[in-house]
């Protein structure tokens, strides 16, 4: 009786076991793979929903920062409070408004100014603008008159509020109108006329002193003004 006769038995349980062994174990390995795919498929899922969640909000985000809020006030046919975005333009909030009234007169503001959030912008009536400029000691006053307005609420749309920040109360020579430039000692139209034709043919004053290459302004007339304006 050979060895294999003698323990076929043994010899037959053994490789059924041991088949039965390799068929659990692959049966395992199957699923485990197809859990494992599963929970990477489900993980990925899941980032790329995060990702996209964050870049919603960082778009949102992104255009909240581009929204500015002003209110606008006076000859306009709908005052209030109106979100525009950043880059607009004084005529943009004016236009969002509803545009102006037939008693509107713009000619103290700025148009194309850009708006800045929690700007003020009063747009003025023909009597008001008129009664800024009813004497000639009023015409002096425009500038402090077109920013506080009335009721002493500050208005950011007037067009010198930023010729001068630096030097509140100053002319800036750079930047004044005729008008601006009359209001100093000693200068008339004539010489105001002048001041402007030089900064355009020159580029500008580099300093104060500069004004005195203006004909008909002196060391004697600079004297008078020199502590009144600024470039």
């Amino acid at each position: 009786m050979t060895f294999k006769y003698r323990y076929r038995k043994q010899i037959i349980i053994i490789s059924s076991v041991i088949l039965l062994i390799g068929l659990i174990v692959s049966f395992y390995l199957y699923n485990y793979n197809n859990k494992k795919k599963e929970i990477n498929k489900n993980t990925s899922k899941l980032l790329e929903s995060t990702k996209k969640d964050k870049t919603k909000t960082k778009a949102k985000t992104k255009d909240e920062l581009t929204e500015i809020m002003v209110d606008v006030k006076g000859e306009v046919i709908n005052a209030g409070i109106y979100t525009l975005k950043t880059g607009s333009r004084v005529i943009d909030a004016i236009n969002m408004a509803g545009g102006l009234t037939n008693k509107a007169n713009t000619s103290v503001l700025n148009l194309s100014k850009k708006l800045t959030d929690e700007m003020v912008i009063i747009v003025y009536s023909n009597y008001e603008v008129e009664n800024f400029k009813n004497t000639k000691e009023q015409e002096e006053q425009i500038l402090n008159n077109c920013i506080t307005g009335y009721d002493n609420v500050s208005n950011d749309a007037c067009i010198t509020n930023d010729v001068n920040k630096d030097n509140p109360g100053k002319v800036s020579i750079n930047n004044a109108s005729i008008e601006e430039l009359m209001t100093l000692t000693g200068i008339g139209e004539s010489k105001a006329k002048s001041i402007i034709e030089y900064r355009e043919q020159n580029g500008g004053f580099k300093s104060i002193e500069d004004i005195k290459n203006v004909t008909g302004i002196g060391e004697a007339l600079f004297d008078k003004i020199k502590e009144n304006i600024t470039l």
